[in-house]
This record gives C-alpha cells, sequence and structure tokens, in this order.
C-alpha cells in the first residue's frame, strides 16, 4: 500500500481521501471511525486496510454519530483520533457536535467532511462548511490532493493545540481526484490511553462559560490562521481584479486566468482555512482591489464572510458571487464550479471576449459523439436480489388490489423511485426515514410497505421500528438483506461477521433485533419469485407492525464467491414479441444482462454481463432461459 510506504520525500500518486488517510497516518493516528458513504467512503477503507501493519485501531461504525461519540472518547484517553463521513453525516452527528465542541477533547481530533456538490452520489448537495460556523469550530479545505494531506496532518496539531475537534472538509472532486503526493515521515508514536482518576467532560460547568471558552480558542486559531500556508495569493501584486477561491476553486479559477491569458490587474486570493476567517490577510489584499469574484463550492460561506469585513473596514470594492437575490450574483448557489463555470463568470462580471475555451467545432464534434452512445438509465447491477424484491412488491400490492404507498429508503434501492425498480416508491429521503413516515402514514386506513436495507436498519430504522411497534401502526416492514453495505462498496456492518480491519466479529442478526421489539418477522429469499410474492401478499393481509426479510447475499460479492455461472437463450423456446408480459424479460424485469435482438425479435444473454444469478430463468414465461451450474 502506498499510504503505509515510509519513505519520506517519495512522491507518489494517490487519490484525495488516500491522502488524507496519509495524512492521518503521518499524524499519529491511533482510532479511527466511520460510516460509509460516497465521496469519503475509502479514507476509512484505506485506513482500516494499514491499520494492523503500523499498529492503530479503525472501525466501520453503526452509523456516523456513533462513530464521532467513539473518536470523541479515543481524544478524551489522550489519544489521536479521526472520524469520517459525507455530508449528510455531519446532520445525523449535530446533536452531539455542538456539545463536544463546549467540552472539548484532548488527543488531537479530526472530522473530515466530504461533500458532494452537485449531488453526484447523493440526495442533496449540502454545503457543512456552516456546521462549523454553527459549532465554532476550526475549518480547513484542500484545494489540492498535496493539502488533503498536508492539511490533515495539521489538523491534529491544531486539534492537540487548542484541545478542541477541527474539521476538514472535502468535495467529490478533491476526494476522488488524483495528484502527486510527497511523503512525509510515518509517526510511529504510540500513546497509552489513559483517563485521570475521576474523568469528568461533558456538561458538567456552565454552558455561558464553556461557550466563552469555546470563542477564545477560536480566536487563537484565527491568529494562527493569519499566517497559514494554506492561505496565499497568485497574480499581479497589486491587482484591481481579486478573485477569492477556497477548495477545488482554486485551480479552477488559476486555469481559466491562464486559458483567458488574463495577467495585469488579475490576482487570486486563495484560503485554506475558511472558518475562522484570516481578517488581517483577506483584508491586505481586498485594499487594493475595486472588484473581487468569489468562487466556492456551494453556498456563499466566503462571499458573506468577505462582505462582512469589507463592510467592517469601509472598503468600496464590489464584489461578486452566488448570493440567491443578489444583484452581483454571477450564477444560482447551486451545483458544482469548474473551469468552465469561472470563464462565464468572469465573461458576465468583466465581459471578457473569450466566453469559454470549447469552440465551435469542439461543441459540434462533442455533439455527434454523444449521438453515438447507446442510452442508458440508472439499473441495479446484473444479479441484485433487490430486483427481485421490488418485482415481488410491485406484483403483490397488484394482487391485493389497494395501492399500497411504499416509504423508500437511502441505498440501492432507491431506485424504487424510478423506472427500473418499477416505480414503486413514493418517498425517498434520508437514512432511517422510510419507516418513520410509514408509521405516520396511519390514516390512510390501509397498510404501508416501508423499505430498508440491512445496513440501513442497523444505522438508523431502530427508532422507527420501535415507535411503529409502540404506536401500533399498520406497517409491513421490508427489510433488504443483501448482505453489505453496498451501495458505498460492500462494507462490512454487524450483521456480516467480520469487522472493518478483516477480522471476525459477532453477527448481529437482523431477526433476533426486530424480535426482541415484539414484531413477527418473515424470511425469504427473493429469487424464490413466486414463495417472495406470495409472502408480501400474505403479510399484506395482517395488522400491526410486521417485519418481511427478503435475504439474498448482494450479487457481485456473490459472483466473488462462487464464480461466474452461464445463462443462455433457447431461441426455439423464447416467444419473441409474442411474449405474455410484451417481451417481459428485457422490458419489465430491467435486467442489463438480457439484451432485445431486434434483428432476430428474441432476447439473449449478454455473457460480459450476465452473473448468471437465474431469476430471468425463474420468471421466463416461456421457459426459454437455462443457467448452467457450475
Amino acid at each position: 500500500m502506498l499510504i503505509t510506504l515510509d519513505e519520506p520525500g517519495r512522491e507518489v500518486l494517490l487519490m484525495g481521501n488516500e491522502a488524507i488517510a496519509r495524512g492521518a497516518i503521518e499524524a499519529g493516528v491511533a482510532f479511527c471511525s466511520a460510516y460509509p458513504g460516497t465521496p469519503s467512503s475509502e479514507i476509512l477503507g484505506v485506513l482500516a486496510e494499514a491499520a494492523p501493519k503500523l499498529g492503530f485501531y479503525a472501525e466501520w461504525s453503526t452509523n456516523e454519530i456513533v462513530a464521532m461519540e467513539a473518536a470523541a472518547a479515543a481524544s478524551f484517553s489522550g489519544l489521536r483520533a479521526l472520524c469520517a463521513m459525507k455530508s449528510q453525516g455531519l446532520s445525523v452527528c449535530a446533536d452531539f457536535l455542538t456539545t463536544l465542541n463546549l467540552s472539548g477533547t484532548k488527543g488531537g481530533m479530526v472530522i473530515v467532511v466530504c461533500d458532494d456538490p452537485a449531488a453526484l452520489s447523493s440526495v442533496n448537495e449540502i454545503d457543512t462548511r456552516s456546521y462549523a460556523e454553527i459549532a465554532d469550530l476550526p475549518l480547513l479545505e484542500p484545494a489540492t490532493v498535496q493539502e488533503a494531506k498536508d492539511m490533515t496532518k495539521f489538523a491534529f496539531e491544531l486539534s492537540e493545540e487548542l484541545q478542541e475537534p477541527c474539521i476538514v472538509r472535502s468535495v467529490t472532486r478533491i476526494s476522488h481526484g488524483r495528484g502527486n503526493v510527497r511523503l512525509g515521515e510515518i509517526n510511529r508514536e504510540r500513546r497509552a490511553a489513559q483517563l485521570s482518576e475521576r474523568f469528568v467532560t461533558g456538561l458538567a460547568a456552565s454552558a455561558v462559560e464553556r461557550h466563552a471558552g469555546l470563542h477564545e480558542k477560536l480566536r487563537r486559531a484565527a491568529e494562527k490562521f493569519e499566517g497559514s500556508p494554506f492561505n496565499f495569493y497568485y497574480g499581479d501584486p497589486d491587482a484591481a481584479f481579486l478573485i477569492i477561491t477556497s477548495g477545488a476553486g482554486w485551480l479552477y479559477s488559476k486555469e481559466a486566468l491562464q486559458l483567458l491569458d488574463l495577467k495585469e490587474g488579475f490576482g487570486i486570493l486563495k484560503l485554506g482555512t475558511t472558518h475562522p476567517l484570516p481578517r488581517r490577510f483577506v483584508a491586505s489584499h481586498l485594499k487594493h482591489a475595486a472588484e473581487a469574484l468569489v468562487i466556492e463550492e456551494t453556498d456563499p460561506f466566503i462571499e458573506r464572510k468577505v462582505k462582512a469585513l469589507a463592510a467592517d473596514l469601509g472598503l468600496d470594492v464590489r464584489i461578486y458571487g452566488r448570493e440567491p437575490g443578489s444583484e452581483r450574483a454571477f450564477a444560482d448557489a447551486v451545483g458544482e464550479m469548474s473551469v468552465d463555470a469561472v470563464i462565464e463568470a468572469l465573461r458576465r462580471v468583466k465581459n471578457v471576449e473569450k466566453a469559454s475555451f470549447r469552440d465551435a467545432e469542439y461543441e459540434r464534434e462533442a455533439e455527434e459523439a454523444l449521438k453515438m452512445l447507446p442510452r442508458r438509465e440508472i439499473a441495479f447491477c446484473p444479479g441484485c436480489p433487490h430486483r427481485a424484491s421490488l418485482f415481488a412488491i410491485k406484483t403483490a400490492i397488484k394482487l391485493d388490489g389497494r395501492e399500497v404507498p411504499v416509504c423508500g429508503d437511502i441505498g440501492c434501492y432507491t431506485l424504487g423511485m424510478f423506472r427500473t425498480g418499477f416505480y414503486i416508491s413514493s418517498t425517498s429521503h434520508c437514512m432511517g426515514a422510510g419507516i418513520g413516515l410509514a408509521s405516520g402514514f396511519r390514516n390512510l386506513e390501509k397498510p404501508v410497505i416501508a423499505l430498508a436495507g440491512d445496513s440501513t436498519f442497523f444505522h438508523a430504522c431502530i427508532p422507527g421500528l420501535i415507535n411503529a411497534r409502540y404506536n401500533n401502526a399498520n406497517v409491513l416492514f421490508i427489510l433488504l438483506d443483501n448482505g453489505a453495505t453496498a451501495m458505498t462498496g460492500f462494507q462490512p456492518h454487524p450483521g456480516v461477521g467480520t469487522n472493518a480491519m478483516g477480522e471476525p466479529a459477532p453477527v448481529v442478526r437482523l431477526e433476533e433485533v426486530c424480535k426482541g421489539i415484539g414484531v413477527p418477522v418473515r424470511i425469504c429469499d427473493p429469487f424464490d419469485v413466486d414463495a417472495a410474492i406470495k409472502a408480501v401478499y400474505e403479510m399484506l393481509q395482517q395488522d400491526g407492525a410486521r417485519v418481511l426479510i427478503f435475504r439474498h447475499t448482494c450479487g457481485i460479492i456473490e459472483t466473488r464467491r462462487r464464480g461466474r455461472r452461464k445463462a443462455y437463450v433457447v431461441e426455439e423456446k423464447c416467444i419473441g414479441e409474442g411474449c405474455g408480459c410484451n417481451r417481459f424479460c428485457s422490458r419489465v424485469f430491467n435486467c442489463p444482462g438480457i439484451v432485445w435482438d431486434k434483428e432476430k425479435g428474441k432476447a439473449r444473454i449478454d455473457e460480459v454481463v450476465c452473473t448468471g444469478c437465474g431469476v430471468c430463468a425463474k420468471l421466463c414465461p416461456a421457459g426459454a432461459i437455462v443457467v448452467e451450474e457450475t
């Protein structure tokens, strides 16, 4: 593993998340925790792999707040600790975060949050920088993969100096980008965890007193940030036009100026420490500017601070950004920034001649290339048991005849909102919301189905199921147990039997938890399609809270274990357009391993894609699909 190389000075190519992990290793991290979520998952993934070799601890926690609480406890005992999560995860932690800041920490504690501007793999594009402001905690934003490593290491030192957690905020293009990283020395110090004889933390003292102390620590951080090497200026020393940026916006802005050949009169103020704002450093450059353009993702976080600073100092600077409703907004505060977006902003603000480095010929060629690409829609993987589960639910609801609503949740089965998931889900919000919403639909006077995956159940659904049981809600809770946190990369969870470091772990069984709550439980393999349909239908006729577990291993994991089986279509049996379900295999069941051959008017199997799961063979009305067992 590159992140475990003990070769200071060597330059290696790392993903941003790997660089963050390396920074923690160079800082001497002793405890690492996380809950998987794109784009943050690789941080704990590589740390867990490195942990046995380098002698520290790593865990996939049940959810983000537990991860933060566990990391805080390690810090209280004097160890350096890191917890990582995606943007939505910090919302899960908000309650604990806003008391942890008051108690403070001991060993350095770093909270890494990876935002997802444009919601490339998320249900929203929340900007978590505001949490740093709410909690009065220092915030750092890396702009390059090298900075991702260096800032993480620095954040541990700053946290230990202030005795407060520090937040490092990455975004998708940093976390999943790659770049050259110069390695530092691995810190092999191993402290002994210890507490004082009578350890007291939390809110034993006055909250007001602690709040005042927190502000004093923030002032110390601000003073330190004034001379931080993560903040610097680039361009004309006396530029009248200033771009102020942070994170990925730094390279976008630099490239935009280079492409447009804008040198004289233009400069870039790059900020790596964005809360608290290094006011003197920013003011020193703002004073020579007549105009400033703020490039950031996604909220106008820095823009508002810079405007407040300019007003406070009485500076006459026209500041452009993405503040909603502002007359000087060059765009709405949504989506990612890019080189093109910066160029377009400069065109609007400065009326530069070249609006884009993509000329008309480029655009024509791109348009033609798009025409050649086959249309694809978001779909389950070949062999995914969720396809069979949702098909069984859809069929059972149709047989029931009451138009039973389905409350979806966050995971692979979010596809229940789309055509390839048979449009069965009516809601999809945050993890665990499905069971809570289903309980609230009690006035519909018919049963409601709630969905959740196995990892989601452990993460956020147990209180909702207890609520449904306690308040006698008429809910059929269907757990889609595929044996992994599949959507984010097959990380283990409490029901799998291994931990983050690959060691054996106790298995927490879904059915035992549900039975302990007092709800009846039934288990079924969704690939036994007829039995699965029957199970859903029969349980819809019951009342109260009840649980149906559809249990079948994720198709990718199953294929890795047993190898790929071969499926094929017997052309003589395939009835083509005459299929009773209008080409059931390719149109209704939607498996990407089944292709419709227009010339022959028959179905065929794409051997490259197909996993040989065999569900299509069970469902084919004509019995034309055969799977060879290996």
